[in-house]
Formats: structure tokens, sequence, C-alpha cells
């Protein structure tokens, strides 16, 4: 039996996260838009109540920080208060449960990924007045803070662990082998903007979901990748490939025009042109 063309159904919550992921970077409210990542899989969630339990976590982060403390000082209090005292660690059993990609499971279960993790410490540590910055390094989301004498790099994941340009040079050899420079590192420590860290997120998920073959899921998240990167080529490819498989025909036509259209040297054009050869005839049998 043949699907009928998909239909995404909206939300309130979801019409504001797309808001926020075709609005300005700097307009973008990080930590609730990292709490509405999940609103695909949580239709009615109480947004505001896990925004207070954040503001909660960081009113009990203040009590134990003295105004005069240094920066170092800071990061040892934030890194005892939320991995020792609260007890956030990361779910190194399950790492492909999407629920650690989601912040309001990330509060309730105490257990998250290297970005979720990261997000909930830059929000904690910003309220203390850290400057911490996201890096969307290889493999591995970190988390940087700017000192008077220099650059600290830190692992949420790892109880925000401190690392040096050597641990980073050995965790890019596991992700990518060879050896790696010194400068080709610094390269990789920029600050990531707000729309990287969701994109970065919803692109795990993608994963999760497709590793699941969750494909329904797969393509709640894909909509919004694409909302946030219209003109990346390889999300329309990729979100034309799910809608063939779930036999969205019309669709899948659609996104792979758009592909050529913005890749016509691509590798895989005439894997593509095949396919739309292939949809055009399963849609003209539907008329």
């Amino acid at each position: 039996m043949v699907r009928v063309e998909h239909a995404v159904v909206e939300s309130p919550l979801a019409e504001r996260f797309e808001r926020m992921l075709t609005g300005p970077d700097e307009d973008i409210p990080l930590t609730e838009a990292a709490l509405l990542v999940a609103c695909h899989h949580y239709p009615d969630l109480d947004v505001q109540h896990y925004l207070r339990r954040i503001d909660a976590i960081a009113e009990g982060l203040r009590s134990r920080v003295a105004q005069e403390s240094s920066a170092q000082r800071r990061i040892v209090a934030l890194n005892h208060y939320l991995f020792q005292e609260l007890g956030f660690a990361p779910n190194a059993r399950d790492y492909y449960d999407p629920r650690n990609s989601f912040l309001n499971d990330v509060l309730d279960r105490r257990l998250g990924i290297p970005i979720t993790l990261s997000i909930l410490y830059m929000d904690a540590g910003g309220k203390i007045g850290l400057p911490l910055q996201g890096i969307c390094f290889p493999g591995h989301f970190l988390v940087k803070c700017k000192l008077g004498e220099g650059l600290v790099i830190l692992d949420p994941y790892s109880g925000g662990a401190s690392l040096g340009i050597t641990d980073l040079q050995r965790r890019l050899r596991e992700t990518r082998g060879g050896e790696v420079s010194r400068a080709i590192i610094a390269g990789m420590l920029v600050g990531a903007k707000n729309k990287d860290i969701l994109l970065r997120m919803l692109r795990n998920l993608k994963a999760i979901y497709l590793r699941n073959h969750d494909l329904d899921h797969a393509l709640a998240i894909m909509q919004w990748i694409v909302c946030a990167a219209p003109d990346q080529a390889p999300e329309i490819r990729d979100r034309g490939m799910i809608y063939q498989e779930m036999e969205c025909f019309r669709a899948a036509i659609a996104d792979f025009e758009r592909y050529l259209e913005l890749s016509p040297d691509c590798s895989d054009a005439g894997d593509i042109r095949q396919r739309l050869v292939e949809l055009q005839r399963s849609a003209s049998r539907l008329n």
C-alpha cells in the first residue's frame, strides 16, 4: 500500500523553535532552544518548568561561590556542584539513547552526552560570571573559557576536566587518524554560534533515529535542519531519501531536484537522477 504524502503537524512549541532557527543568531536563547529540540517527542513539554529548574541550579551554585572568587575557583565550584553534588554524569552505557539529546530528560535523569551536558554547564557557569563558549570540536563537543592568562578548554562530559593541546591532539588522532599540528588544533577552538550548536544537536538526533530506523522522528528532525540550513545540499538530499523510503514520492522528487540544483557536480548525481526517474514513474501512478 502506498503511503500518502507526509504532512508535518506543527505545534506552538515547534513553530517557536523554527522561528529561532531562522532568526538572527544573537537572538537565540540557547538553553530554551535546546529544550525545544525535544518538542517533536514531547509536544506538551513544559519548557518554563525546566527553565526554572535550570535557574534553581544556578542559584544553588551562586550560594557556593564567593563574589571575589577567581575564575579558576568558579570553575572548580561549578565542576563540584554539577558533577559531584548534583550527580550529572555521562551516559556512556547507552550513548545513543535519544533522551541524552533532550535537555528535559538530562535534567530528570542527570545523564547526558557532551553537547547537552555542555549547554547546562555553560548556562550555570555563565550565571556566576564565567565567560564560557561552546566548541564544535570533532567527535566531542567541548567548552572554552577565556582567562586573563590564556584559554582553558573544558570537557563537561568528563566532569569539567581541563584539556591541554596534547589531550586535544590525542582525541583528534583517535577521531581522524594521523598526526595533528598545534596550528590545526588552534583553528578548531573557535567559539560556536548558537545555531551551530543547535544544528549539531539535531544532526546527532538525525543519526540516532536513522540508526534505529525511526523515520518519522528522523523526518521531523530533518525538517528543522533544512529550516536552519536551507542551502546545505547534503541535508536536502538526505531528507529526500527519507521521503523516498516513506513513499512520499512528490516530496522526495522536490528534494532531489533541489539537491541537483544546489550541487550539479556532486559525485552521486547519477544515482540521484536514477532515483528521480523511478520516483516520477511512481508518482505518475498516483494520478
